[in-house]
């Protein structure tokens, strides 16, 4: 046994089952203290989402915190956000110009504030009414004319997980929703996990993602890190784990956290 280095989504994946993730959040801490093992959320919610979340649930203190689908590092001994990736995402980007022309397109409702980062810029629609494929490939072509370098990334969200969106439902149901993220293209899950790996200098093998919907695609997509996707996976990041098979990745049987410790054994970071 030895160090190593998980990097797990939040929603549906490490959390989602209380009671799977604190014996999963036991045997974290314990091999952290034991071998120094670092511990990374990588998340679509912002800083401020986050941690409303932290309140609800027992969570670890993370080494590094990614925010807002990759764009954002936080790093937990300092609780600052590191300038330097900051500093490569404002290549190629100017989030005026990305507001301006996708406020274009009607089917598409803002997120509320606090989820319109600096680099991110979030929409969000009711799954019944689902965007039309011409309408998104219009959208990023629409953007790449103008000289942004973006991308546009789609998943599957709950409505109870943007602050104050319930509001605009009197029955107060849990939706399950379409989320759209504008972004620069040099910025996903995948490209701040490599980031964060690289300045924690940790092996690539010593390396295992987790993650459940389809912005966690950037955590397996032409990785030699290891990855784990948990039993309660979306039918988008199955349909693509389906197309594009990899022995260093694996569907994991059991559900949440439970999924992540099944994982984590099977690659062999945690005895059976």
């Amino acid at each position: 046994m030895k160090q190593f280095l998980l990097v797990t989504d939040l929603d549906y994946t490490l959390v989602g089952d209380d009671q799977a993730m604190a014996r999963l959040n036991q045997r974290l801490e314990q091999h952290r203290q034991q071998y120094k093992t670092k511990i990374v959320y990588s998340t679509g919610r912002s800083l401020f989402l986050y941690e409303k979340l932290t309140d609800k649930k027992a969570l670890l203190e993370p080494d590094v915190l990614i925010c807002a689908v990759g764009t954002e590092i936080y790093y937990s001994s300092t609780n600052t956000i590191d300038p330097k990736w900051s500093d490569k995402l404002s290549e190629g980007w100017d989030r005026d110009l990305v507001v301006k022309i996708s406020k274009t397109f009607s089917e598409l409702k803002p997120q509320p504030e606090s989820e319109q980062r600096p680099f991110k810029v979030s929409y969000w629609f009711e799954k019944e009414k689902e965007i039309s494929g011409n309408c998104l490939s219009d959208l990023e072509s629409r953007l790449l004319e103008q000289g942004l370098d973006i991308q546009v990334i789609c998943s599957l969200g709950s409505s109870t997980h943007i602050n104050n969106l319930d509001n605009n439902y009197k029955d107060g149901k849990d939706l399950e929703i379409q989320v759209l993220d504008i972004l620069p293209r040099k910025a996903n899950k995948g490209m701040a996990m490599t980031f964060v790996r690289e300045n924690l200098e940790i092996d690539v093998a010593q390396t295992v993602a987790c993650g459940d919907s389809g912005n966690d695609i950037a955590l397996f997509a032409d990785k030699k890190e290891k990855g784990i996707i948990v039993g309660n996976a979306k039918q988008e990041l199955l349909k693509w784990h389906e197309a594009n098979p990899n022995q260093n990745r694996y569907l994991a049987k059991a559900q949440f956290a439970a999924g992540i410790e099944e994982g984590l054994q099977h690659f062999g970071f945690f005895e059976g």
